[in-house]
């Protein structure tokens, strides 16, 4: 059997257990929104800005938690309009 056989034959075992694998979409929100929190977390921190730095750490890890595409740019608008609304803190 071939490579693309084997890996065939893994893509269906993963899903009849119920795994998938995640869109491109959701992954280039993962990224995006990763990379903003990165950035906020090391300006909070060099700031000494305990709200930016906190967010970005929510930034970088809240796309672990929601595996539905929607909801994580969701979340992920509404953390980066709470860092642009704490900025001067």
């Amino acid at each position: 059997m071939n490579d693309l056989g084997r890996s065939a034959d893994t893509l269906s075992a993963l899903q009849s257990l119920g795994i998938t694998l995640p869109s491109p979409a959701y992954l280039l929100g993962a990224f995006v929104f990763g990379l903003i929190g990165f950035a906020a977390y090391r300006i909070g921190k060099s700031r000494e800005a305990p709200w930016t730095r906190w967010l970005g750490v929510a930034l970088m890890f809240y796309p672990y938690a929601v595996s539905n595409t929607q909801l994580m740019y969701a979340v992920g608008a509404a953390l980066c309009l709470a860092l642009y609304y704490t900025r001067s803190m």
